[in-house]
């Protein structure tokens, strides 16, 4: 009889948890002790994929999710706005190369969810540029957009991880109108660049009566929470031509990788 049938004295130990090989055993890799491999897990995978696709540098575009193509107001230029950013960015700035181990810049980077964030993917897929969707599991179920590149749409389960991914690699920041999601990405960067724990990239504001309405750095600087030449750090732009043109203005090389 095989030592591995039923009868065979080592069964028990054959079937114990403790004897699966330790890669291949989920109940030991979603343990609690295993929280910082599944970190470092998280890191490794995009990365592996951002680098086989030579995705040397971002622009990483923030926005509402509840922002939609048809939507009433504003919300339907918003969108049609991150569209034509999407587009214009991808042509532009360096998205497109990527032949011959060329490396590519300024990839359209998002959160992966629909509103803003598919806006601006759809607007790289107009034109056949890559794109990136760093989206995350969340209580209610936000599945990925359909414009995001497929071998780059990414699934997290940290939002740490998932902001490192979108800072680690951006040229610069187009923040669309949002909400509270938004508003923690755009001041997690800016709290980066504040304390120049990032590079000096352009960060623009898209529609400034409504940041405007919503945010008063000025009000900020006059109590002293912030220096006043902390206002400088974002500049604003009320359609997809002058985002870019900003961008520019503010440093940003279209082809190139952050500090090059």
């Amino acid at each position: 009889m095989s030592a591995e049938g039923e009868d065979a004295p080592n069964a028990a130990q054959m079937a114990s948890p403790s004897y699966r090989l330790a890669a291949l055993d989920p109940d030991f890799i979603l343990d609690d002790s295993m929280r910082g491999v599944r970190f470092m897990m998280e890191y490794a995978k995009a990365e592996q994929a951002l680098r086989a696709w030579g995705v040397r540098s971002t622009i990483v575009v923030f926005g509402s999710a509840r922002i939609g193509e048809n939507g009433d107001g504003q919300h339907g230029r918003w969108y049609a706005e991150a569209r034509a950013f999407g587009r214009l960015a991808s042509e532009r700035g360096g998205a497109m190369h990527g032949a011959d181990g060329h490396p590519r810049d300024n990839v359209i980077a998002t959160g992966g969810g629909p509103g803003i964030m598919g806006a601006a993917n759809r607007g790289a897929a107009d034109i056949g540029a890559p794109s990136v969707g760093f989206n995350i599991t969340l209580p209610e179920e936000q599945e990925p957009n359909p414009w995001s590149t497929p071998e780059l749409t990414f699934r997290f389960h940290y939002f740490a991880m998932r902001k490192m991914h979108l800072a680690m690699r951006a040229n610069a920041l187009v923040v669309f109108p949002g909400g509270f999601g938004t508003f923690d990405e755009l001041f997690e960067l800016l709290t980066l660049r504040q304390t120049r724990k990032s590079p000096a990239i352009p960060i623009v504001l898209f529609d400034r009566a409504y940041w405007s309405s919503v945010i008063n750095f000025e009000v900020l600087a006059k109590h002293g929470m912030i220096a006043p030449t902390d206002v400088d750090l974002v500049g604003y732009a009320d359609d997809a031509e002058g985002v870019w043109s900003e961008l520019l203005r503010r440093g940003l090389r279209p082809g190139c990788a952050i500090g090059a």
